[in-house]
């Protein structure tokens, strides 16, 4: 059995030696904004609007008004 696990360690292992460079035009799927963790532009945007605007700073991002959240 402990001959077995040994056996599936060196295998999986040796699986992860073969891994090179990314070459750059590799990278373009991953680039793309589809593939990043956030969840867009406009969830970003509002939610910042949301947070200044509770906070009493300056107003949120980009529109008129002040901390008190109207327009």
């Amino acid at each position: 059995m402990k001959s077995l696990l040994l056996i599936a360690l060196a295998a999986g292992l040796s699986g992860c030696t073969t891994l090179g460079n990314v070459q750059p035009w590799e990278k373009g799927t991953l680039a793309r904004s589809e593939m990043t963790f956030g969840d867009g532009h406009m969830f970003t945007r509002f939610d910042d609007h949301i947070y200044t605007s509770r906070e009493a700073s300056s107003g949120g991002a980009g529109v008129g008004g002040g901390g008190c959240g109207c327009n």
